[in-house]
């Protein structure tokens, strides 16, 4: 599965990297783990030289963390079946802004 679509990297590009986050600003894009533990929940992002993005948002792994993650570490991945990390298509959000989603970290 393709993790960034022109649409989403329109999105990134829009926001930048490193701003203030106001409490509506939408999550742009989700991806998870389609066999167990793992949600990222992007906020922002920057591109790199060398193609990758650094992505910056919410963490649900064992607990929910904020930090950066890159595109390169999710799409590198493997799971079983051939499986890896996936962008989640028809997200319209359990959480859709900043502030639904500090509400569920704390």
């Amino acid at each position: 599965m393709k993790l960034m679509t022109k649409a989403i990297i329109k999105k990134l590009e829009k926001r930048g990297h490193g701003n203030e986050f106001k409490d509506d600003d939408e999550i742009i894009v989700k991806f998870f783990n389609p066999m167990g533990r793992g949600t990222w929940y992007v906020m922002e992002g920057e591109k790199q030289s060398n193609g990758d993005w650094f992505l910056f948002g919410l963490a649900d792994l064992w607990e929910k963390e904020w930090g950066y993650t890159s595109l390169y570490e999710l799409q590198s991945v493997k799971l079983p079946l051939g499986l890896g990390v996936e962008r989640d298509m028809h997200f319209s959000g359990t959480y859709k802004n900043l502030k639904e989603l500090q509400n569920a970290a704390s």
